[in-house]
C-alpha cells in the first residue's frame, strides 16, 4: 500500500540532508524541517520547504526522516515527539526513518521504544545512504533498507527521489549493516591510499601520476575516482566530517561480535580512525587521513611500522 499524502517531515539540514530535503520537494513532496541552525533552515524555505519549530510539530507527518550524526542525536531531537506519541499516538502506519549511519543493534532497540510509544502504530525504518554531498545533491545516492516488505515499497517514493540506487536489504538493522560495510571498504580503502600516497612522495614519486595509473588496473575504484583527487591535493576541506568514520568502524566490530566474524582490517580502520581523531583532524574531510599518515611517519609515537632503523 503506498502513502495517501506525500508529505514528510525532515531533521537535520546538515551537509547530506539539506539537498536531500531539498530534492525531496522537487519531486513534488510536502517537506516540513526542523534544523537547530536557522541559517539551513532559511535556505530550506528559499528552496520550497517549510520549517517548524519544535520536533513534534511533525507528529502528524506520515513519514519523518532523521538525518542527524547519531543515533544518540536521534534520540535528544525525538523524545518530546514520543512523549507527545504516548498522550496521543499517531495515525497507524506513521514510519520514522533514520538515514543516518548508526548501530544496527541500537537502532532495533529505538525501534522498540518508538513502537511502544506510539501504541504500535509508528514503525522505524533504517535506511543509511552513500554516496557523499554529491550523491546527496544529484540525487543519486545508494540507500541500503531495513524494513518489512510492506513498509519499504510504502516508502519507495520517498527513497527515489533521493537515490538511484535503493535496496531493502532485510528486516530493521539491515540497512545500517549494510553501511557498516560500506564503511569498511570505504574507510579501509582510503587510508589504504593515503598510504600509498605518502609512501610515493618520500619516494620521489608523483602522486597524481601514480593515481592515474592505478585507476586503470584492478586498483580502480570509485573510491580513488572520488577522494584520490583530495588526497593527492592534500585537500582536507570537510565533504563530510572524518570523525564518523570512526564511529562507523566502531559498528563494524560490533557487529562482527555479534556475528562471530573476523574482521582485522576493520579493527586496524578502527585504530587509525582514532588517532585521526586524536590528532585533532576529526572535522576535517576524509581524506584527512592522509595528514594522519604522514604525521605517523613524522613522529611515530608507538606506530612501529612507520619507525625505521
Amino acid at each position: 500500500m503506498e502513502m495517501d499524502r506525500k508529505e514528510a517531515g525532515f531533521v537535520g539540514l546538515g551537509l547530506m540532508g539539506a539537498p536531500m530535503a531539498a530534492n525531496l520537494v522537487a519531486a513534488g513532496w510536502a517537506v516540513s524541517a526542523w534544523n537547530r541552525s536557522p541559517a539551513a533552515l532559511d535556505a530550506f524555505e528559499a528552496r520550497g520547504g517549510s520549517r517548524v519549530a519544535v520536533v513534534e510539530a511533525l507528529r502528524d507527518h506520515p513519514v519523518i526522516v532523521f538525518m542527524l550524526p547519531d543515533l544518540s542525536d536521534i534520540e535528544d531531537a525525538s523524545a518530546a515527539l514520543l512523549a507527545g506519541w504516548s498522550a496521543r499516538p499517531p495515525a497507524p502506519g506513521t514510519a520514522v526513518v533514520v538515514m543516518s549511519s548508526v548501530s544496527p543493534s541500537a537502532v532495533q532497540e529505538f525501534g522498540a521504544r518508538v513502537a511502544e510509544a506510539s501504541g504500535g502504530n509508528a514503525v522505524v525504518v533504517d535506511a543509511p545512504v552513500s554516496g557523499g554531498t554529491k550523491g546527496a545533491v544529484d540525487g543519486t545516492l545508494a540507500i541500503m533498507a531495513g524494513a518489512s516488505e510492506d513498509d519499504f515499497r510504502r516508502l519507495l517514493p520517498l527513497f527515489s527521489a533521493m537515490g538511484s540506487i535503493v535496496r531493502r536489504l532485510g528486516p530493521l538493522g539491515a540497512g545500517s549493516l549494510a553501511k557498516a560495510c560500506n564503511q569498511l571498504i570505504v574507510g579501509t580503502t582510503t587510508a589504504a591510499l593515503a598510504e600509498a600516497a605518502e609512501l610515493a612522495e618520500r619516494s620521489g614519486m608523483d602522486v597524481p601520476a601514480l593515481y592515474e595509473v592505478l585507476a586503470g588496473g584492478l586498483a580502480g575504484s570509485r573510491v580513488l575516482d572520488i577522494v584520490g583527487p583530495r588526497l593527492a591535493a592534500r585537500n582536507y576541506e570537510p565533504t563530510g566530517p572524518a570523525k564518523f568514520m570512526h564511529k562507523d568502524l566502531s559498528f563494524v566490530l560490533e557487529s562482527a561480535a555479534a556475528a562471530g566474524a573476523a574482521v582485522p582490517m576493520a579493527a586496524a580502520g578502527v585504530e587509525l580512525y582514532a588517532e585521526l581523531k586524536r590528532q585533532g583532524l576529526g572535522d576535517r574531510d576524509l581524506a584527512a587521513v592522509r595528514q594522519t599518515i604522514s604525521n605517523l611517519s613524522d613522529y611515530p609515537r608507538d606506530n612501529p611500522a612507520a619507525k625505521t632503523n
